[in-house]
């Protein structure tokens, strides 16, 4: 059986696409599933989270990594055809030709949008971009602040957005920056915390849509 391809995209730089990647890479992993990773962002800071992972943890045989352009994904993919469960693809900040070619190859697009309406605006033309390629595509808020009027106003922006929003979300905590920066998910880093539980089931929902 082929590994279902989730794509992590958003126009704007800074969103949280890393975060989100690694984190549902690390929380599958946990679950026993074999995860691939494909970086077509040129910044790298995927493959950099890799390299401190596997400085302090070693090799892990069940997650694969590569880069690759955006033209290059179809032949990347099939190298790890059959072998992953889980395909997960963090791209550049932009919404153009490039960004198409991974729409095509994706089961799923996830778009993080944080609490900021200059997310929300940068929105629009990737959600056009994986209409067009007939994908399903969900709004995931990231960085919420609960109770705050600019998380409202965020809030409702998005709910006005032409796309499907999960109803999980990851809040805007330090612990997400700090186990970024040493190579780990922060269900390793703060195994017994809210943002574990809320990496848990933001990937639970996303299984659930997959049937992974």
């Amino acid at each position: 059986m082929s590994g279902r391809i989730i794509c992590v995209a958003q126009q704007k730089g800074g969103a949280g696409k890393t975060t989100l990647v690694s984190n549902l890479a690390v929380a599958y992993l946990a679950e026993g599933k074999s995860v691939a990773l494909f970086d077509t962002d040129p910044q790298g800071s995927l493959g950099k989270w890799l390299d401190i992972r596997e400085e302090t943890l070693g090799e892990n045989q069940r997650l694969w990594f590569s880069t690759a352009t955006a033209y290059g994904i179809s032949r990347a993919i099939r190298g790890v055809d059959g072998e992953a469960d889980v395909i997960l693809i963090d791209t550049p900040p932009k919404a153009d030709s490039d960004v198409r070619w991974v729409l095509r190859e994706s089961d799923l697009v996830l778009v993080p949008v944080s609490a900021s309406q200059a997310d929300v605006w940068a929105t629009h033309d990737l959600l056009d971009l994986a209409d067009r390629a007939g994908k399903p595509t969900h709004i995931v808020m990231n960085r919420t602040r609960a109770g705050t009027r600019v998380g409202e106003e965020v809030a409702k922006s998005v709910a006005e957005l032409e796309a499907q929003q999960l109803q999980s979300s990851l809040a805007n905590r330090v612990v997400y920056a700090e186990a970024l920066g040493r190579g780990l998910g922060v269900v390793e880093a703060k195994r017994n915390s809210s943002a574990s539980d809320e990496v848990r089931a933001l990937a639970d929902e996303v299984s659930a849509i997959l049937e992974l």
